[in-house]
Parts: structure tokens; C-alpha cells; sequence
């Protein structure tokens, strides 16, 4: 049977598997190893190295990664304190743990599961793990590349629209002839918000993957410093005049605020576009961001939709509220420059 290779572990070389290490050893986020599908749940296909989503049955094998998991509308989910044989699919791309709670909406439907065969060794003979697997950790400066302006793209909550928002503001600036970089500084392993950046016309496209981390929930803020820096000076060689960033789920999620509170974070910031749900959530956002000293020059999302929600936003605030249209026509250029 071919061996399934996730996006997870995309890049990563391995020497042996080690079956032994199964029952003594506690894995820690990034640590590659060998699976079989016990049972099919939640994932029935999972996210390839070629960004190809491949259906997955029964007694598959499968080469992932461990990771931690925060997704409001899906699983919460942690990689385990102690070795553990039956885990839990947490993400299509690959990151694999133990799911602590739910979405309700999956009141019925279990993860698939998933049992531990044995860890990816290097010649080494040591466990081999996706982070900086491929990439060298650059120590946080808060230098951006081409001196570009940063557009941080945030949200009150997971699925409010921040991919889209950044997807078509990066349109938007390619209409006005900007060179535009994108990228995706938190969240879990999978390649289609930077994918969906790329298509609708950014010039190179970044992830947290491509710093090998399969997910970033639970890690350091200095991790995530490094993490970011390293991500910019990927994109020293493309000289961008913009760099549209999104940073995952929503305002109050554990990093996210982490990022927003944090002065040497903030001073790389030019403008902040905020996506939301309804009409309460962006008046609640702003509030929010105007109690750190931060106030929107967008404010865009899935409310937008509805004619009659943007009507009761502009009656009451004086940012510009902009649809997938708007993030595209030519005023886009003088909220953010």
C-alpha cells in the first residue's frame, strides 16, 4: 500500500522507523511519525505534499505530524503528555493529537482515529521533526524587508473572512501595481488560505509551514517573534511593497492577542483591516483594537454580504467599509498607503 505523505511534513527527509519508541517515548509538536487509520471519522482525506487532497481508508498508512489544534467551529486538540497508541486526526494537512472538545456541530461525529506505528528517525538516530527542519531560525528584529507596509489582517472570530479580506485586498493592490507578498503567520497546517492569496494575485505566498511548524497553537510568543521574522526575511528577495499578513481565529484567541498586545509586534504594523461576522462584532472589534491604541483602516468580513449590516456599521462608524469589490477598486490604495 503507498504511503500517504501529509502536508505536515512537506520537505522533511527520514532514514528508518522506529517501532520501539512507541510505548516510552512523549512526543513533542513537529515530531514526524508513521500511522494507520484504525477508524474513518471527521477527515476523510488529508492534504499531500502536492497539495493534492487524497482520500484515506481504512488500515492506510500515513506519514504526519504532531500538533496542537484551536478551532472554534471544528476541534480543540492537544499532541499528548505521555505515549499514546490511538490519536486523533486534528487537521487535513496533517497534524495529529488528541481531541479535548468540539465544535457542537460534530455532536455526532466522531475524529478519525488514527494508531502510532513508529517515529521517523534521521541518520542521526533521533526523532526527526518538521520545525527548522528545512529553514534557518532567524532571531526577531522587527525588519521588514523593502521597508513594505504591513497590512494585518484580523478577525472577531474564526471564519469571519480574514483569508478573503487579505485574498482580495492583495488583488486589489496587484490592480494598482503594487508588488504584494502574503502572509499566513498562525493557525493549522493546510495550504488553502495561502493558496487562495497566490491565486487571486499576490506575488509569493508564506505560511508557517514553510518554517516547518505544523501548527502554532500553545507555542512561545518568542517562538512566534522568531517565527515571523523568519517568514519576512524569506521575502527579502522578492522586495514587496506591501505584505498582507493574516494571523488566525479570532481577537481574543490565545496568540492573536498575544501578537496584537505586543509593542515590538505592532511597530512592524502599517494598517489593520478587520474582518467580522455581523454589525456587534465589528463595533465590539473596533472597541477592542481602539483599547490598545489601534484602529482599523478597513473594515470588511462576511457581514458585508448583507446590504443592510453594512448600513447599520457606517451609520455608526466612521471607517470605511469595504466588500470583496471595494477591497479591489481604486480607493484601496489610499486607505493603506
Amino acid at each position: 500500500m503507498k504511503l500517504k505523505i501529509t502536508m505536515s511534513c512537506a520537505k522533511i527527509n527520514y532514514s528508518s522507523i522506529n517501532f520501539a519508541l512507541t510505548d516510552i517515548y512523549v512526543p513533542k509538536i513537529g515530531d514526524v511519525a508513521l500511522f494507520e487509520v484504525v477508524k474513518i471519522g471527521k477527515h476523510k482525506t488529508i492534504q499531500l505534499t502536492d497539495k493534492r487532497n487524497a482520500t484515506i481508508l481504512e488500515k492506510d498508512k500515513i506519514l504526519a505530524s504532531f500538533a496542537n489544534r484551536y478551532a472554534t467551529a471544528q476541534f480543540e486538540g492537544y499532541v499528548p503528555d505521555e505515549p499514546t497508541e490511538i490519536l486523533d486526526i486534528l487537521g487535513a494537512g496533517g497534524a495529529i493529537g488528541i481531541v479535548k472538545s468540539k465544535n457542537a456541530a460534530f455532536h455526532d461525529i466522531e475524529p478519525t482515529k488514527l494508531k502510532l506505528i513508529g517515529y521517523a528517525m534521521n541518520d542521526e538516530n533521533e526523532v526527526v521533526n518538521t520545525i527548522y527542519n528545512q529553514t534557518q531560525r532567524k532571531k526577531f528584529r522587527g525588519e521588514v524587508p523593502n521597508n513594505a507596509s504591513v497590512i494585518l489582517s484580523v478577525g472577531s472570530t474564526m471564519d469571519s473572512g480574514k483569508t478573503t479580506t487579505a485574498a482580495f485586498l492583495a488583488r486589489g493592490l496587484k490592480l494598482n501595481n503594487k508588488k504584494v507578498a502574503f502572509i499566513k503567520l498562525t493557525g493549522t497546517c493546510y495550504s488553502k488560505d495561502k493558496d487562495l492569496v497566490f491565486d487571486c494575485g499576490a506575488d509569493v505566498s508564506l505560511d508557517f509551514v514553510d518554517a516547518g511548524y505544523p501548527s502554532t497553537y500553545m507555542i512561545t510568543k518568542p517562538d512566534l517573534m522568531d517565527l515571523y521574522q523568519t517568514l519576512l526575511d524569506q521575502l527579502i528577495e522578492f522586495q514587496p511593497d506591501f505584505i498582507v499578513m493574516e494571523i488566525a481565529d479570532g481577537l481574543v484567541q490565545l496568540e492573536t492577542e498575544e501578537l496584537l498586545m505586543d509593542k515590538e509586534f505592532m511597530k512592524t504594523i502599517n494598517h489593520i483591516a478587520l474582518s467580522c461576522g455581523d454589525s456587534l462584532a465589528a463595533f465590539w472589534g473596533i472597541d477592542f483594537l481602539a483599547k490598545l491604541g489601534r484602529n482599523p483602516s478597513i473594515i470588511a468580513g462576511r457581514f458585508t454580504m448583507s446590504p443592510l449590516l453594512i448600513e447599520e456599521v457606517e451609520k455608526r462608524v466612521n471607517i470605511p467599509v469595504k466588500t470583496l469589490e471595494g477591497l479591489m477598486d481604486n480607493s484601496i490604495i489610499e486607505l493603506v498607503s
